[in-house]
């Protein structure tokens, strides 16, 4: 997408939960690598992040219930499944300019 459609997307009423979405590098990561269809499960993202019982802890209790209740996400938490959420489509511009421009990015990033 333009960087001119991301900036909109930006400046209209959502840009709090998208901001607050990437406010964190385990939320960039996770949707991210959701973008790339390269997590499926609540396992791909330990193995991806590390296996320390706080990160799972944080990313069960804080990034996915964010994510879920921002609907970047879908997540069964029964099965550990994790999917674009109804709203995915509304980051997603955001996590293109992410990814086509990580040279301009902070060196923290994603």
């Amino acid at each position: 997408m333009e960087v001119e459609t991301a900036l909109n997307r930006l400046a209209s009423g959502g840009r709090g939960k998208i901001l607050s979405a990437l406010s964190t590098r385990h939320r960039r990561v996770t949707l991210l690598l959701l973008h790339r269809d390269g997590v499926k499960r609540e396992s791909d993202l330990l193995v991806r992040e590390s296996t320390e019982d706080d990160v799972e802890h944080d990313l069960i209790a804080n990034h996915l219930p964010e994510l879920e209740k921002a609907g970047f996400i879908e997540w069964d938490r029964e099965t550990g499944t994790i999917s674009k959420g109804p709203r995915f489509d509304e980051i997603e511009p955001v996590l293109e300019l992410i990814e086509n421009h990580p040279d301009e990015l902070p060196p923290d990033w994603p």
